[in-house]
């Protein structure tokens, strides 16, 4: 088995943007999760515009807030769902993904990220009803 190395430059990083956020506390929110989705390139910058605006429209409850430098929707102060563009972590696709706090519970094993490859109409309607499933 290798030895692992450690933390990546982006993980670290992601690191480096919790503690701000941290640091920051309640001063974000929507604003900051719209400057952020602003500074995403191209085709993750569109499906991000598009994931915030069917999560604000599904769940209006939620607070939009950055979490370890993605744009995330929290409930009482607990992240419920977040969108993670490819850049963040160099992978090939955006991912949706919900964190243990969603209600999303389902027997005894059920999926909580999402491949987000493309974004029709088809998927805006599963992610609306799993956004309202979580908050429920």
């Amino acid at each position: 088995m290798a030895k692992s190395k450690g933390f990546t430059d982006e993980e670290k990083g992601a690191m480096r943007e919790r503690a701000a956020e941290l640091k920051a506390g309640a001063g974000q929110g929507e604003s900051a999760v719209l400057a952020k989705i602003d500074q995403m390139q191209g085709p993750d910058r569109a499906k991000a515009r598009r994931v915030h605006a069917i999560v604000m429209a599904s769940a209006p409850d939620l607070s939009p807030r950055l979490w370890y430098g993605m744009p995330a929707y929290s409930k009482d102060g607990k992240v419920l769902c977040f969108f993670q563009d490819a850049h963040k972590f160099k992978t090939r696709y955006a991912t949706v993904g919900f964190s243990d706090k969603a209600n999303l519970d389902q027997g005894g094993m059920w999926p909580v990220a999402f491949a987000l490859k493309t974004l029709t109409p088809s998927e805006e309607s599963q992610i609306a009803a799993l956004v309202k499933r979580a908050v429920a």
